[in-house]
């Protein structure tokens, strides 16, 4: 089976195109291409500001630094 070179960039802008879908494009109807346009570059800028790396994978789970100790006086 062939499997193009950048093919793991795919599943990363699926994810996004998904994203981008339903900020710019679900449940609109649109007039002409400036419409379109402007919906487009209205949802990058609000993806832009609140952008964060991808991570693949599970994170990695929080250590506890500070962990109770009971201790017994008899």
């Amino acid at each position: 089976m062939f499997i193009p070179v950048g093919a793991c960039r795919l599943n990363l802008q699926e994810g996004w195109w998904r994203i981008f879908c339903k900020a710019a494009l679900a449940g609109r109807c649109f007039g002409d291409r400036d419409h379109i346009t402007h919906a487009t570059e209205v949802a990058t800028a609000q993806l832009n500001a609140s952008a964060r790396p991808w991570i693949r994978g599970r994170p990695a789970p929080p250590t506890r630094r500070l962990r109770r100790r009971y201790v017994y006086i008899l």
